[in-house]
């Protein structure tokens, strides 16, 4: 690896739904210890949540001194930020069943075009080729979050506009919705769309509130996303989801066709899904095949058995 594209970034192990290990670690870097008892507290506000709250760990890290930004990034500006010794922290997709995750980013590589993942294990480096990681790192709109003291968030020549204020709306909202808070998180992603027409996120996390209440403007507001960033999978899922809601199969299959061939790998359920989709147009062979393969890649599915059992009655 080439002398100034690798950061230095501390090991933690230990994180909470309210204080992700990407927060945790970037603070560390740059001197500042969160409380873990404090991330604590405020997880009490989310009661049966997976995964981790982004949002919270980032207010957590203002209010012990630290400026936050997020914005959609490029791979020229993501080898900028680390050559001024900021790591950045991406958006990128889960697996199995983990939609999509927070990943610090601490180096790159300009000949083996590589970009260096964090790793919480001693002298461990997780390598990506770039081309790849620009491609996943698009589904979700190249998001990045940079978190940093003030002084070098000035100095990182980063525009406060609509765009980075739009994206704070977006992660607000989705704490709000997290919460039980719908209308509150409605309301702020009307508001991010208001302040910037062209954000992908909040088309789909739009679309995501409206179809969870049966909404058809759902679909437009995925299709919006989908024409902003055509690899946006969560819209091509999200409208999977709500042609299969709505007994519509052809076009949840397509849809979620679509999804998976931006990315096959992304969110296994989705085959079970496309699989009911297909048996119910009498594509059996192809229904199964879809079950099976997502048996394949979660083997450990809580629904493992009454899908074995589906699958043994398919013929």
């Amino acid at each position: 690896m080439e002398s100034g594209h690798s950061l230095d970034v501390p090991i933690v192990q230990e994180e909470n739904i309210c204080l992700p290990l990407v927060i945790s670690a970037v603070s560390k870097y740059w001197g500042v210890d969160l409380p873990l008892a404090e991330a604590k507290e405020i997880a009490k506000r989310y009661p049966g949540v997976k995964g981790t709250i982004l949002i919270e760990g980032v207010e957590l890290a203002e209010r012990h001194g630290l400026a936050s930004t997020i914005l959609n990034s490029s791979m020229k500006e993501l080898r900028r930020f680390i050559d001024m010794g900021i790591p950045p922290i991406v958006i990128l997709p889960g697996i199995k069943d983990v939609v999509q995750h927070a990943s610090l980013v601490v180096g790159y590589d300009e000949t083996e075009k590589t970009v260096f993942h964090y790793i919480p294990e001693p002298d461990k480096i997780g390598a990506i080729p770039e081309e790849t990681f620009d491609k996943q790192w698009q589904e979700d709109d190249r998001l990045m979050l940079l978190l940093a003291p003030p002084d070098i968030m000035a100095d990182a020549k980063i525009a406060n506009d609509n765009k980075t204020r739009s994206n704070r709306l977006c992660f607000d909202a989705e704490k709000l919705r997290l919460q039980g808070k719908t209308n509150e998180a409605v309301s702020l992603l009307k508001n991010a769309l208001e302040v910037n027409h062209s954000n992908s996120t909040a088309s789909c996390l739009y679309a995501g509130i409206l179809n969870d209440m049966n909404l058809q403007d759902a679909v437009q507001y995925y299709k919006k996303s989908i024409d902003l960033n055509q690899r946006c999978y969560l819209a091509y899922r999200g409208l999977g989801n709500y042609y299969l809601k709505a007994k519509d199969y052809a076009n949840a299959e397509k849809y979620y066709t679509d999804a998976i061939e931006i990315n096959p790998y992304r969110f296994v359920p989705i085959y079970k899904n496309r699989g009911i989709a297909r048996l119910e147009q009498g594509k059996t062979a192809q229904g199964k095949g879809d079950l099976e393969k997502y048996l394949e890649q979660m083997p450990d599915a809580q629904d493992k058995i009454a899908i074995s059992q589906a699958i043994a009655e398919l013929h």
